[in-house]
């Protein structure tokens, strides 16, 4: 008869930066609890090593954490130094629910006006020079943008800002900001169907538009479609 192999709660694995503590979503607290305050007191353990937690989908009460967290401090050679959870607050959940939705605009943003919207702000008209577009999300303007674009203003660093004429004399996406120089702007011919992004690097970049399905994939969400015959 063949023994069934008893399911590991807590899954230790090791990596460059330290360890890594899978916890299991789906058993009760207390069974993780007791399996975890076995594993950390384990003697194989030496030295000092950093230690992140992963929590998957379980939601733990702010009790809860201190207690896995604590129980892991408790080992004289582990300590906590990042949990990582993929279930969202309420309030965060809000904050993207928001950022999804889209305001729109009608007309020139004249020197020295302020359009603003909580999530995405589409544009149809121009914006003058000294005129000023802030998003929560993304931006989109068809027509030109010579002024100022802030887009991601609550810290969202996916957001984008798109042009039919990327004129802008500052860009800014999250907490980042581009002032438009002539080495920024002879990325391209012309500055035509245009949009920026953070790229990796970390500073703020220009591409072709219709590259924007490439470097934010995310942003459609069109289902369907069919070839003419």
């Amino acid at each position: 008869m063949t023994q069934l192999t008893k399911k590991q709660l807590v899954q230790i694995k090791g990596t460059k930066d330290g360890l890594v503590l899978r916890l299991d979503d789906q058993c009760a607290y207390e069974d993780l609890l007791e399996e975890l305050k076995r594993k950390v007191s384990d003697d194989g353990f030496d030295g000092q090593a950093e230690v992140q937690l992963q929590l998957g989908l379980r939601y733990c009460t702010e009790e809860q954490l201190k207690e896995l967290v604590g129980c892991v401090d408790l080992s004289p050679h582990l300590r906590v130094s990042k949990v990582q959870s993929d279930v969202i607050t309420m309030e965060e959940s809000n904050r993207r629910v928001i950022e999804r939705q889209s305001e729109t605009y009608v007309g020139i943003v004249r020197s020295g006006q302020v359009v603003q919207a909580k999530g995405d702000l589409v544009v149809i008209g121009d914006v003058n020079p000294n005129g000023k577009v802030i998003a929560g999300g993304n931006i989109f303007v068809l027509g030109r943008l010579k002024g100022i674009a802030h887009a991601g203003s609550n810290g969202n660093r996916d957001a984008v800002i798109a042009s039919s004429y990327l004129e802008a004399t500052h860009l800014m996406i999250a907490d980042q900001i581009e002032t438009m120089t002539d080495e920024l702007t002879v990325l391209s011919e012309t500055p035509e169907m245009e949009c920026a992004y953070l790229h990796s690097n970390g500073f703020i970049a220009i591409d072709r538009l219709q590259e924007l399905r490439l470097i934010r994939p995310e942003l459609s969400s069109f289902k369907g479609g069919s070839e003419l015959g």
